[in-house]
């Protein structure tokens, strides 16, 4: 009976009125809120709860994707920028929203960045991969002077949120020099001088086996510059779920302000040289807690 009674009060509130009031929770509550009944159901799947949470400018970024689609609902468009990369700015750039909290996330592809030399086929060249969602990344040849920068303005990131930079890569089987020195790896927001730590460019699988080798072949020069550093606990990149690898720079608080993000991976103190890197992009997305 007392269930009954409640059920009855449900009914007694205007969809509009549990729409409205379900727009202000989160896309895991409205989830939620559709199993408690049938008119939760229509409400919470209403164009004015989803609207809500898209992001402000979300007709804008999506005018700049390369394809058009379409959808019956602002909770179907969610949808799919939560599940698929939408590429904007010629396909430069992906964008998608978490789903939790429909907070923006963006890769830089690789085309987007500066990478030093990039444009010299001595040093780089460009490649097609059909396991990259861009259509060229990034393959280091051989360079002494690694240096990769992204940049990207907060006012494109929502507001009042923590974010992480990850440089997305891959690491070919014939790798060599990449982690003889530390790089240093930084992410800086507008004039702030920003903090510099290292990482080592390796698998764990792969270094045990690679320092051996390497001092079969190169012996006291390895030795000679691993002395210009002291091994410490670097960061090293580890596996996503789309089959790539990733390396955290640092984390960023965009607030209210419009600031430029410098994001860097630099390598030019060892003076020797280093290939195998495949570089997909960087990822800017609100970390998680």
């Amino acid at each position: 009976m007392e269930g009954l009674m409640e059920d009855d009060e449900l009914k007694i509130l205007p969809e509009g009125c549990v729409s409205t009031i379900l727009s202000f929770t989160s896309p895991q509550d409205a989830c939620k809120s559709s199993l408690v009944s049938t008119i939760f159901q229509s409400a919470a799947d209403s164009d004015i709860v989803w609207e809500r949470f898209l992001p402000v400018d979300y007709e804008d970024i999506v005018s700049k994707s390369n394809v058009r689609f379409e959808f019956s609902s602002k909770k179907e468009l969610f949808l799919h920028l939560c599940n698929s990369d939408l590429l904007i700015d010629g396909g430069r750039k992906s964008f998608r929203i978490e789903k939790s909290s429909g907070k923006k996330s963006f890769i830089l592809s690789a085309r987007d960045l500066h990478i030093t030399s990039s444009n010299d086929p001595l040093y780089w060249h460009w490649a097609s991969l059909p396991e990259s969602r861009f259509s060229e990344v990034a393959v280091l040849r051989t360079v002494s002077w690694l240096e990769i920068v992204g940049k990207i303005k907060t006012q494109m990131l929502s507001p009042n949120t923590k974010y992480g930079a990850y440089l997305i890569l891959k690491i070919s089987e014939r790798s060599h020099g990449l982690d003889s020195m530390p790089s240093e790896i930084s992410v800086e927001v507008g004039n702030s001088q920003g903090s510099t730590t290292i990482a080592y460019l390796r698998l764990a699988r792969e270094h045990a086996r690679k320092q051996q080798m390497e001092r079969l072949f190169y012996g006291n020069r390895m030795e000679m510059l691993k002395s210009r550093v002291v091994e410490g606990d670097g960061r090293a990149p580890s596996e996503r779920d789309d089959g790539w690898l990733e390396i955290e720079l640092g984390e960023f608080f965009s607030g209210e302000n419009d600031e430029e993000v410098k994001m860097s991976l630099v390598e030019v103190r060892g003076h020797h040289l280093k290939g195998g890197l495949i570089i997909e992009g960087i990822e800017v997305r609100p970390k998680q807690y």
